[in-house]
């Protein structure tokens, strides 16, 4: 039986949304937290697709190269690699700057929380 959400339409329409819950995720974050900046809007959006394609390829290789420590700290560990994927996507955008380690834990932590949020609102 098809479905609208297996159409690749549908596909790029919730891309094209989960990339503007994020950029606008990341600008509520730098907004909140004083050790995250984003400069402008265009620097959030091309953020958001740095975060993206790091979250998708280079964190699953630290979270299995990390799985001894994670589990010997019951997954707090986590939280600090993903402050290190922000810190690493901070990297390759010029206007997008992370001050350093604990701002980049206290941001990812925000950052997922609002991101959680607005998809919520938006589903409803």
């Amino acid at each position: 039986m098809y479905h609208e959400y297996y159409s690749a339409a549908y596909r790029r329409r919730s891309w094209v949304i989960r990339w503007l819950i994020n950029a606008i995720a990341l600008l509520v974050t730098a907004a909140i937290l004083p050790g995250v900046q984003v400069k402008t809007v265009f620097t959030a959006l091309l953020a958001a697709v740095v975060m993206g394609i790091v979250n998708a390829f280079v964190r699953p290789i630290f979270l299995i190269l990390t799985l001894p420590l994670n589990l010997l700290t019951l997954g707090l560990f986590t939280f600090v690699l993903n402050g290190l994927m922000l810190l690493l996507a901070a990297l390759f955008v010029p206007g997008f700057t992370v001050s350093g380690l604990w701002s980049a834990i206290g941001g990812a932590l925000i950052l997922s929380l609002v991101s959680s949020l607005i998809s919520k609102i938006a589903r409803a």
